[in-house]
């Protein structure tokens, strides 16, 4: 299964949780190694749909909120360079579509 075109990714994921520097699980150290910033955010937004395209969805929890799904692949940043990531998606039991939970650097790959 792979990741449709027409999944949700919130707004709120590409100019905040993912960019600005957190005290605990930071990423946006590991985006901004590839030119992944908060301005502008649209960036990143559309780089991750490009992740999944060709890459099959892996089913590999359920909860009352749906089933998640993981891919695994190589993001490409704004200065051309790929970092290997793994994306988390949620297919919602109230709407059926597929939502963008969160994005998982993967170091050392």
């Amino acid at each position: 299964m792979n990741i449709p075109h027409d999944a949700v990714i919130p707004d709120s994921k590409s100019t905040y949780y993912l960019v600005e520097p957190r005290p605990y699980d930071d990423k946006s150290k590991y985006l901004s190694q590839s030119g992944f910033k908060k301005e502008p955010a649209d960036r990143l937004k559309g780089a991750i749909p490009e992740q999944v395209v060709e890459t099959d969805a892996i089913p590999y929890c359920r909860n009352e909120y749906g089933i998640f799904y993981q891919v695994e692949g190589d993001l490409t940043g704004v200065n051309g360079r790929k970092l290997s990531v793994v994306t988390i998606w949620l297919q919602g039991h109230n709407d059926g579509k597929m939502h963008f939970v969160t994005l998982i650097p993967l170091k050392g790959r």
